[in-house]
């Protein structure tokens, strides 16, 4: 059971501190679709894909004080940040999480804005169609975002450098966690 926290926490390990549920939620679903072995279920929602899960189990997290959540009031609005507590640190040297080149996927994914990793993971999710067809679909579905034909373009990009990291990203039935 905590060998999906755990994964979820070696994601904030890795960033160090992820400003944003949104964000969060977003780097989970991209790293996920690039073969990371997340099961959590991803519907579609008002931002993009979203899932009940990721937002239960880091709520899990805080409540064990394994996990940091920081609300702070930023232009009007609540902004979360997200870091492992130092019990989180210890808690996850428990666990062999066996995750090659997440690292480097993650930190990548931190640098971004979320509104981009909305447009990237938007993009993943209708990964089964072809390019024109994504992007009518995702100007569809986020029509208020107004995303410009170059944005498009720097998304597609993106989704090839985490590709290309991901390359080594293990065989998602293989157990990747070891208590």
């Amino acid at each position: 059971m905590l060998e999906e926290h755990a994964k979820l926490m070696t994601v904030l390990h890795e960033a160090g501190e992820v400003v944003g549920r949104k964000k969060l939620q977003k780097m989970i679903f991209i790293a996920q679709k690039l073969n990371f072995p997340f099961y959590e279920k991803y519907d579609f929602h008002y931002y993009g894909p979203y899932s009940e899960e990721v937002t239960l189990k880091i709520e899990e997290l805080a409540n064990l004080g394994l996990v940091v959540e920081v609300q702070e009031k930023v232009n009007g609005y609540v902004q979360y940040r997200y870091s492992l507590s130092e019990a989180g640190e210890r808690f996850l040297t428990n666990f062999h999480v066996d995750f090659p080149s997440l690292r480097e996927c993650v930190q990548m994914m931190n640098k971004e804005n979320a509104r981009f990793l909305e447009l990237v993971s938007t993009i993943f999710y209708f990964d089964e169609f072809s390019k024109d067809e994504i992007i009518r679909k995702v100007e569809a579905v986020k029509a208020k975002q107004q995303y410009t034909i170059e944005e498009f373009e720097d998304a597609f990009a993106f989704i090839e450098q985490l590709k290309k990291l991901s390359i080594h990203a293990p065989d998602r039935s293989a157990p990747v966690c070891k208590a």
